[in-house]
C-alpha cells in the first residue's frame, strides 16, 4: 500500500520500508511519529479513502542537508558577497501505511485530557490579574474627562482673535 503525505510544505509518495528526508520534525533518533496529513492512499491501481489511512514512521536521524552557496555580485562595482546555508532535516523510515486511524485517534484523545487542566489553570490566572487593571482604568477615566473641559475653555479666546 502507498500513500501521498504532506509535511514541511512538500508532498512525498511513501510505502512501508521507504526512507525519506523531510523538513525537521521534533524528536530524537528512534522515536516514532505519525504523519497525519495523508492526501491520497491506494494499492496498485485502486484508490482508498485517505481520511482512514495513517502513516507511521521512525526517526532515523536528525541531520543537515547539502550546503547551498549564495553568491551575490554586481559587475563593475567590486561588490561580491558569499554565504552558505545548510537546512535542518529529519531522516525517516516509513514503518506502516494502513488503516491506523483508530490508533492515532486514541493517542490524540489522551493528549487533550492531559493538557486540559493546564489550559484551565492558565485561564483562571489572567482573570485574577485583569480585575486590578479595570479598577486602575476606572480611576484614570474621570481625570481624562476633566482635561478636555480646560482645553475647550482655552480654544474660545483663540477663536475671537
Amino acid at each position: 500500500m502507498f500513500a501521498v503525505v504532506r509535511t514541511g510544505g512538500k508532498q512525498y509518495r511513501v510505502a512501508a520500508g521507504d526512507k525519506i528526508a523531510v523538513e525537521k520534525l521534533a524528536g530524537e533518533a528512534g522515536d516514532t511519529v505519525t504523519l497525519g496529513d495523508v492526501l491520497l492512499a491506494g494499492e496498485g491501481d485502486s484508490i482508498a479513502d485517505a481520511s482512514k489511512v495513517s502513516v507511521s514512521a521512525e526517526i532515523i536521524a536528525q541531520a543537515k542537508s547539502q550546503k547551498v552557496v549564495v553568491f551575490k555580485k554586481r559587475r563593475r562595482h567590486n561588490y561580491r558577497r558569499k554565504a552558505g546555508h545548510r537546512q535542518q532535516m529529519t531522516l525517516l523510515r516509513i514503518t506502516d501505511v494502513g488503516s491506523g486511524a483508530k490508533k492515532a485517534s486514541a493517542k490524540k484523545a489522551d493528549e487533550p485530557k492531559k493538557a486540559a487542566p493546564k489550559k484551565e489553570a492558565a485561564k483562571k490566572a489572567p482573570a485574577k490579574k485583569a480585575a486590578p487593571k479595570k479598577e486602575a482604568a476606572a480611576k484614570k477615566a474621570p481625570a481624562k474627562k476633566a482635561a478636555p473641559k480646560k482645553a475647550a475653555a482655552k480654544k474660545k479666546p483663540a477663536a475671537k482673535k
